[in-house]
């Protein structure tokens, strides 16, 4: 898929005041400082669509941005961030269900992991919590660019293994990395036959 017009449309934390209309939707969550930024302007070839920060947290609101004029992509708030206080952390995790649960044009999340780091608890707990509410999701391995290929291939073989722990078939898996570009087509590649096969 060529992504030929991107454009910011909207900000709020409430999943009724998104745009109405039934264009598909692809949202993109992960943990603190998982790259989802750095990986949304990639995927959309525009420097600061999405803003980037080093300090985590840093996406509190649900943003939308229309793509091609047919379909939104959808930069959702972080979920585990330890360093907010506890009722910050409720209210997003709030408004990141509600939307979530809610949302019916919501077609496909894709869920960012951070490719250095073992399995983590909270992104496993995440996964089975889209599985047990029947959410269809997809794996996006970020920062694929900070390791060997060789690493890289192996800790991601590590969370494979892991997953089918409890997962009887693994959803899409993509590897990315930002800085190189990797990965863009095969995700772009993947929303665009998914909005085929929607129509």
């Amino acid at each position: 898929m060529d992504i030929k017009s991107a454009e910011f449309v909207i900000s709020n934390t409430d999943y009724r005041k998104c745009p109405e209309g039934k264009l598909p939707e692809f949202a993109f969550i992960g943990r603190s400082n998982v790259g989802k930024s750095s990986l949304i302007n990639m995927l959309c070839n525009r420097h600061g669509l999405a803003m980037t920060s080093s300090k985590p947290g840093k996406t509190l609101l649900i943003n939308h941005f229309l793509i091609n004029n047919n379909w939104h992509l959808v930069d959702l708030p972080g979920y585990g961030y330890a360093s907010t206080g506890k009722k910050m952390r409720d209210q997003l995790k709030q408004i990141i269900e509600s939307y979530i649960l809610y949302r019916e044009q919501l077609t496909c999340l894709f869920v960012l992991i951070d490719s250095r780091h073992e399995p983590q608890q909270i992104d496993l707990d995440f996964m089975e919590w889209l599985g047990e509410n029947g959410i269809p999701f997809s794996i996006i391995f970020t920062k694929l660019d900070k390791l060997t290929f060789a690493k890289g291939k192996s800790y991601t073989q590590v969370y494979k293994e892991k997953l089918t722990e409890t997962w009887e078939e693994l959803p899409p898996i993509f590897l990315t990395s930002s800085e190189k570009r990797q990965g863009r087509e095969e995700v772009l590649g993947y929303i665009g036959e998914v909005i085929k096969s929607l129509t």
